[in-house]
């Protein structure tokens, strides 16, 4: 199964995309760190009075969730192109025969592909995460920076990196069943809803529309990857028991937070994901 492991990180290192998207990201940073000394810049020419301190909480929670935001969904399409191939594009070439002709268990082969992809992008989602952090703490200074603990970081961090996880479990179970294009456009589908119907939710919490938090409710639970997401925000501006959470961060903040019962059933969703790809691969004819 090591092998296997190895072999994933040869293989995305050798298609470039793993290297493309982390030159791409770090123009992406790079963006976002001239934007936040801009920030920083002209919000300190302007500060004075307590009306403008109210406004700089709420700017700089706003700049840092956009950075998360976008930040979370490059993650997601890595996860996604990455992983949507690796069980469907070997069988369509059969380079998965010289594997499977060495007597390898197709269900090591599998976790193995998991094992690697996970990891990798563990890798990747949590250098995002922190350089978007470091970017606020340092580049924004003493203006833009938001007030942040090691305890709130290190539990945000873990939500954050654990949303590609999720999506790479689904990706194999796409790929165990169908082919690469067919797997890829419903992985993205899925996940544009997910985000879609939570900010729905969202919306509908504050208007207080119970039609439209259903909504987004069902969608997570067709899709948890946004939950992931609200958790990760939560958890960062410590905000779990703050009702007007969303008004203080704008589109990026979480007026619904979920409950410790979707978590759970993100992690279930995922697991589950995985066991059935392992239970469909070892019956498919290659």
């Amino acid at each position: 199964m090591w092998a296997i492991v190895k072999i994933t990180y040869r293989e995305m290192i050798s298609k470039r995309i793993f290297v493309i998207t982390l030159m791409m990201s770090l123009a992406f940073l790079i963006l976002f760190g001239v934007a936040t000394w801009y920030a920083g810049r002209e919000m300190n020419d302007v500060l004075g009075g307590s009306d403008m301190i109210l406004q700089q909480s709420f700017f700089s929670t706003q700049l840092l969730g956009m950075g998360l935001y976008f930040g979370s969904i490059i993650t997601a399409l890595l996860a996604i192109l990455s992983s949507v191939g690796s069980i469907a594009s070997e069988v369509e070439s059969h380079q998965i025969d010289t594997w499977l002709a060495r007597s390898l268990p197709r269900h090591k082969y599998l976790l193995g592909k998991f094992g690697g992809l996970a990891s990798m992008l563990i890798f990747y989602s949590a250098w995002m995460y922190l350089g978007l952090l470091g970017i606020n703490q340092w580049v924004g200074g003493g203006v833009i920076a938001v007030q942040l603990g090691m305890g709130q970081v290190a539990s945000s961090l873990g939500y954050f990196v654990l949303m590609p996880v999720i999506l790479v479990c689904v990706s194999l179970l796409l790929s165990s069943i169908t082919t690469t294009v067919t797997g890829g456009i419903i992985l993205i589908i899925l996940y544009g809803i997910s985000f879609i119907g939570g900010f729905i939710e969202q919306l509908g919490s504050v208007i207080n529309n119970s039609s439209l938090m259903n909504i987004g409710i069902i969608s997570s639970l067709l899709f948890p990857t946004d939950s992931l997401f609200r958790q990760s925000t939560i958890a960062l501006f410590d905000t779990a028991d703050d009702p007007i959470s969303f008004a203080s961060q704008g589109i990026f903040g979480t007026a619904s937070a979920p409950s410790d019962a979707m978590f759970y059933y993100t992690l279930l969703y995922g697991a589950g994901a995985l066991l059935l790809a392992v239970r469909v691969f070892r019956k498919r004819d290659v």
